[in-house]
């Protein structure tokens, strides 16, 4: 089932009733996948309380300390901003998303990721993600706590999970590399550029930041991440760099 394959983050939570609605508002869609990074507080009685008979997602959360570790082994990271704040990322409206993981989910876990209660994710966490979503509240007034953001997009996810059950299946053998895999690729880049000279250590600039966004709106397959690590390491033995 795709669904069991998708799982919510939520990065440094404040509040334990936060966690708890949240976990409510997940399995009022079917999801039941909880990772919690670095939370700032206890799933505690409050939180118990607010779940409302969602105890069972609330027990079986992961506790992880970064957000590289929940998403080490998903082929697919949405990350929810308002905005991005220092380069501009490939960006997703929630029913897009919402296609975007249930499809992804049939090949392995995908993640939605959201951030602190007061300041949302960090640049370094929202480059972590192949996309952005946000959410088109009134402008006027935006005011989304953090269940009822989880709630829209959840939402959004079970109605693309229950209009692809009315459709013929179609066979996808695609396989894209895990977070872990992009992040080993993109350490390879990065060390490749500075032997050769294209990075300068002492002024690195923007460059790899870029190039990430780059690859993540490309979002290379299997083969063809293989086929990159294959041309960096040509690159690495004609520069003596083995």
């Amino acid at each position: 089932m795709a669904l069991e394959d998708i799982r919510i983050v939520l990065v440094n939570t404040s509040h334990s009733g936060n966690i708890g609605s949240v976990a409510r508002a997940m399995k009022t869609m079917g999801l039941s996948k909880l990772y919690l990074v670095d939370p700032a507080c206890e799933v505690d009685s409050h939180a118990s309380a607010l779940a409302a008979g969602a105890t069972d997602v609330l027990g079986n959360s992961v506790t992880v300390s970064k957000l590289e570790e929940a998403i080490a082994d998903c082929s697919l990271t949405i990350g929810t901003s308002a905005r991005s704040r220092t380069l501009s990322w490939p960006m997703v409206e929630p029913r897009e998303c919402a296609q975007k993981l249930v499809d992804g989910s049939e090949s392995g876990p995908v993640a939605l990721v959201f951030g602190r209660e007061n300041s949302g994710l960090t640049n370094e966490e929202l480059q972590l993600c192949n996309y952005h979503v946000c959410i088109p509240a009134n402008p006027e007034y935006s005011s989304l706590n953090l269940a009822m953001a989880v709630q829209t997009l959840t939402y959004e996810t079970r109605m693309a999970f229950l209009d692809k059950q009315d459709k013929p299946v179609e066979e996808d053998d695609t396989v894209y590399p895990s977070s872990q895999q992009m992040e080993l690729f993109y350490e390879h880049l990065e060390s490749t550029l500075k032997e050769t000279g294209f990075i300068i250590k002492q002024h690195p600039g923007m460059v790899m930041t870029k190039l990430k966004r780059l690859f993540n709106r490309a979002r290379p397959e299997n083969q063809e991440l293989n086929i990159l690590r294959g041309i960096l390491t040509s690159i690495n033995k004609s520069t003596g760099n083995k």
